[in-house]
């Protein structure tokens, strides 16, 4: 309290109160938020409503099943809940499960779902509880997690990283994130217009049991309905008949009286009187049908299979109830990726992705990605722009190029995304605040210039005269915490509405409350929150700050500063960085930059190489790559911060002289320092795994691993087994090259049980299936592993290590989208020096600026030169940062130039280079794309059995193709020989007897068709073409050569 009293003593209460005058106190709000909703909270928080709320609404919804079979019998669900996860080790034996465990051993982590049901058998009524109807994955560090709530310690037991954001599912030892799914809002109206400039109407209606479409339509000048489950088309007034609004009065008076209005529905009603429909008992019945035969077959027939026909009296249902159904189902969808759901005809490829583990930054990265549905392929520019309402929502920057570009959007920073809530108090304080019903109204009022509808949802509510009152009460209410901080009200002038939102799926983020001109926001409650009295959530009920999401933005006044703010104000910025996602936040001073280069960046830097988390060491994932030597950037900013990117990077400060060297740094090309590789820049290990299971077999057979093969003469084990340890695995430290063996095993040639009357051979015969390591390079065992996994399977896995310095042909990239390969590395002593004796780590050809514009890679350079001679950070944020103005003076001060330019000395000729050298520590990442896992050639190979010619692909170790426009160069050069050898010789010649006479292929001199051999004679053809006659023939087609002496 002392040190308070010094900083804060000798002020009044009223300069203790004043507004904040810096925006460097408001950013504190950030790690705030991110600790009450964090970047990855949207999937927990909608994980945690689905596992606790949704799913006993569900099951309320469809908690009955009845029979045909006997009308006595039904079955009632009473309750429904899942557990915390488990593993089955033996039968009816459990345990709980880390999720690491899981991974490791292939399983999924997962925990069981069980209800409560009430029954008959017989004739007497049975309660069962806690009865296990399926397994549901569960969300890493959701409600129901091992992690929830544990220290960063008790993390470490786990072996889980404490920084790993959590928000997917483990299935089958993958890493799976379902991505978020963009669509139309459900329960609105949109009107729209299509091609032909017809207006209609559409609604997506969805409740716990069933999900609808209707659509309104505009034909001929009539109206027309269209509902998913009707066949087809249905003139409106119809429909209005069958609702119970049987008069034409009626109808008009509830469209609108006014003169356009009716002008517009006349033809309308004149079509129904021709239908003479006016009852509404036959429609209603024919819709009522149509969707309850749907609804109840899939009880029905739950129920008609359940009930035997024979039905023994004693029946108990308890025994049909099949786990295997809702495990399997949840594992699939989320293990492939498809959702196929029947009864909405909705069939999704691709909702799940495996979580991309290249960096951290890839793994936040992929969390916060938004899929959309509209297909690639179209040329729409419309979806793919970038949209005024997405502002703060959605990263501007962060979208990939090419054909997904604008479809693939990511989150902001602050970005929340909303859960479905409870409706009914909302209902209640609106009808409490003046909304009368519209069932009491005969529907004359609603055209009435002062009367507003209220829609809850979608939902009609009911209608206000005075909207204003409403929409504030309703302000204040949030403001105070009676109501739900999530609920937005807003007003639509032109159509005379009052939208009350509350349910899931909205996005919306945080901003300061401005009242009288002045943010509520003082510098008192900052102290409070540095301190540790006060979190988010108290800034929320004490109406400092509140959530808006889209609809309400648009009925705010919002400035961006505080010296903006003007008497209309209504709500603050708290930063405005946050309207950049996680990637583009790692960029520092993007705002000087050409804004595609932040695109580039923010692609790229999910695919450089660092740390992936604290328990690295432990994971063995197929692919894992590592920098060696990561440090934190010296230019950072302050979303680094906020997401811990300092404690797991990706990158090195390399020293920079932005000259041109060599003639070997054209075209983005870096020069790098040879002793610098030597130290370390740049080097990074590349883990790989192997694995291979030991099952058995229905036979009783099994696999087994078998020692090494020992060579007769020495005694010793052949070169292919020289890894492997005595019980047939290898031993870890060991080298490994290409095509030895990592296990030796061997499986029984018959699985099967034989059928009766067979000869059984009394042993087993066994063939050999190793498993061997194919690569380029050797690789070292870094970690054998030996498990079992949830079928009771034996499971070895081996983690292959490979340490791999920079060479000519790998990719590096700033953090500003400037990327290039390496093209030469030079010795140190052929280097330029500055006065100071400093080598540059890296040569950058200077031609990369002026076209890229990216200027904020210049400013980089001159703050992290700052820092490193003040030993300091500085900070490159978005919008703020360290000024250039600031930095050149530190720069003077220790002597530098202020441009950050240096006299530097050429290291070939000894002489001063006549230019002064920009020259300064850049942030350098190193890319995931390098050379040795590119590189291709091939003589002679491998050949597709069909048609004989080379395989295709690196993996297959395959040809290079000569395609049909280098064809067609050749064939313009005139260079028919070189075309015969790259087309015939050099792929698949092949000898083949012709008869002369009949033009049929022959075979080994002798013409099978003319049963002659004397007029047979021998050619090369491509193998191909002679496939190509053989398929003729067998369909009846005849090709016949036509052959013609050499020297006539």
């Amino acid at each position: 309290m002392d040190v308070l009293a010094e900083e804060f003593g000798n002020l009044s209460p009223e300069e203790l109160a004043a507004p904040i005058p810096t925006v460097e106190e408001k950013w504190r709000l950030l790690p705030a938020f991110l600790k009450v909703k964090g970047l990855v909270k949207q999937h927990i928080d909608s994980f945690n409503y689905f596992i606790n709320v949704e799913i006993k609404k569900i099951m309320k919804a469809n908690e009955k099943v009845t029979s045909d079979a006997d009308p006595m019998w039904y079955l009632k669900y009473l309750n429904i809940y899942v557990g915390l996860p488990d593993v089955e080790e033996s039968f009816n034996v459990t345990r709980p499960v880390s999720p690491h465990e899981c991974r490791l051993r292939d399983m999924t982590y997962s925990a069981p779902i069980t209800v409560d049901i009430e029954y008959t058998r017989g004739s007497q009524r049975v309660i069962r509880n806690a009865l296990p109807i399926g397994r549901m994955p569960i969300m890493l560090r959701s409600s129901n997690c091992v992690l929830t709530g544990k220290t960063p310690a008790e993390f470490a037991k786990l072996n889980e990283c404490p920084l790993d954001p959590g928000g997917y599912f483990i299935v089958k030892g993958v890493e799976k994130v379902i991505l978020i799914q963009e669509q139309l809002s459900k329960n609105r109206i949109i009107v729209e217009a299509d091609r032909k400039g017809t207006v209609g109407a559409s609604v997506t209606s969805s409740t716990h049991e069933k999900k609808s479409r209707t659509n309104m339509a505009v034909k001929q000048g009539r109206f027309y309905l269209r509902h998913n489950t009707l066949s087809e088309d249905i003139p409106i007034v119809i429909i209005f008949k069958a609702m119970g609004v049987e008069s034409d009065q009626e109808i008009v008076q509830m469209i609108g009286t006014e003169e356009h209005v009716m002008a517009a529905f006349g033809p309308s009603l004149e079509e129904c009187q021709k239908a003479q429909i006016f009852t509404q008992m036959q429609l209603l019945s024919l819709l009522f049908e149509d969707l309850f035969k749907k609804f109840n077959s899939e009880m029905k027939k739950i129920a008609d299979q359940v009930i035997p026909k024979q039905r023994a009296a004693q029946f108990d249902v308890v025994k049909h109830m099949r786990q295997d159904q809702i495990t399997n189902g949840m594992v699939n969808a989320i293990s492939t990726g498809n959702w196929s759901l029947k009864r909405f005809k909705m069939d999704r490829q691709g909702v799940t992705q495996v979580l991309s583990r290249l960096s951290y930054i890839s793994a936040l990265g992929m969390m916060t990605r938004i899929s959309s549905q509209f297909e690639k392929t179209r040329k729409v520019s419309g979806p793919r722009s970038l949209q005024p309402s997405q502002w703060g929502m959605l990263c501007p920057s962060d979208t990939p190029e090419g054909e997904a570009c604008g479809l693939v959007k990511n989150l902001a920073l602050m970005t929340h995304i909303t859960t479905d809530m409870e409706d009914g108090p909302i209902v209640k304080l609106a009808s409490n605040l003046g909304v009368e019903d519209v069932n009491l109204l005969c529907g004359e009022e609603l055209s009435y210039p002062s009367v507003f509808l209220v829609f809850l949802n979608g939902n009609i509510l009911g209608v206000i005269r005075d909207h204003k009152k409403l929409v504030n009460t309703f302000r204040l209410m949030r403001r105070a915490g009676y109501i739900n901080e999530f609920v937005s009200i807003s007003t639509n002038l032109t159509d005379r509405c009052v939208y009350i939102s509350s349910d899931g799926g909205r996005l919306c983020r945080p901003y300061i409350i401005v009242k009288k001109q002045k943010p509520a926001v003082t510098n008192k409650h900052m102290e409070e929150l540095a301190q540790g009295y006060r979190n988010f959530e108290d800034f929320l009920h004490e109406s400092l700050v509140e959530y808006l999401d889209v609809n309400e933005e648009n009925d705010c006044n919002i400035a961006l500063y505080e010296h903006t703010i003007n008497k209309d104000t209504t709500h603050l910025e708290i930063e405005p960085f946050t309207l950049l996602g996680v990637c583009a936040g790692l960029i520092p001073y993007p705002h000087h930059n050409q804004s595609p280069r932040n695109t580039y960046q923010c692609a790229m830097g999910k695919q450089a190489m660092g740390t992936i988390g604290y328990n690295q060491r432990n994971r063995i994932d197929t692919l894992m790559y590592l920098l060696a030597y990561p440090q934190k950037p010296m230019v950072k900013t302050k979303t680094i911060e906020l997401i811990e990117f300092e404690k797991l990077p990706a990158g090195q400060n390399a020293t920079v002289a932005v000259m041109s060297y060599s003639g070997y740094d054209i075209e983005d090309a870096l020069v790098l320092n040879k002793a610098s590789l030597d130290r370390g820049f740049g080097r990074c290990l590349v883990y790989k795994n192997a694995k291979c299971t030991l099952k058995r077999y229905t036979n009783q057979t099994f696999d087994k691993v078998m020692g090494p093969m020992l060579d007769a003469a020495t005694r010793k084990p052949i070169w292919r087994h020289e890894i492997l340890d005595a019980d047939g695995i290898c031993s870890p430290g060991e080298k490994v090259e290409n095509k030895q063996v990592l296990v030796n095993k061997s499986m029984p040639t018959v699985t099967q049980i034989p059928l009766e009357g067979s000869n059984v051979p009394q042993q087993p015969q066994y063939k050999d299936v190793p498993i061997t390591y194919k690569g380029a390079t050797d690789s070292y065992i870094e970690k054998v592993m030996i498990s079992s996994n949830a079928e009771d399977a034996f499971l070895i896995k081996m983690l292959l290590r490979q340490t791999r310095r920079p060479e000519i042909g790998d990719k590096f990239s700033s953090r500003h989208g400037q990327k290039g390969v390496c093209g030469l590395i030079v010795p140190q002593e052929d280097m330029p020096f500055c006065d100071s004796g400093i080598c540059p780590d890296i040569i950058m050809n200077p031609h990369g600026f002026p076209s890229r514009m990216t200027v904020g890679k210049l400013i980089e350079l001159l703050a992290g030169k700052a820092g490193v001679l003040d030993g300091r950070f500085h900070y490159g944020t978005a919008f703020g940062g360290s000024k250039v103005k600031d930095v050149c003076e530190d720069l003077v001060r220790h002597g530098y130039n202020y441009l950050g330019k240096d006299y530097v000395t050429s290291g070939i000729t000894g002489e001063p280079l006549e230019a002064y050298i920009y020259f300064g520590p850049v942030y350098y990442q190193k890319l995931k794309h390098m050379v040795l896992d590119k590189m291709h050639a091939r003589a002679r190979g491998p050949r597709a059995v069909l048609t004989r010619q080379p395989t295709e692909g690196r993996s297959r170790d395959g040809g290079l193709r000569l395609g049909e426009m280098e064809r067609d160069c050749l064939i313009g050069y005139g260079a028919s020989m070189l075309l015969l050898e790259r087309l015939m010789i050099s792929s698949d010649a092949f000898e083949v007897d012709v008869c002369g006479q009949c033009g049929l292929l022959g075979y080994s001199g002798w013409c099978h068709y003319c049963k002659s051999s004397c007029h047979v004679s021998s050619l090369r053809i491509p193998y191909a073409c002679k496939l190509l006659f053989q398929e003729l023939q067998s369909m009846n087609i005849i090709p016949r050569l036509k052959l013609s002496k050499y020297n006539d």
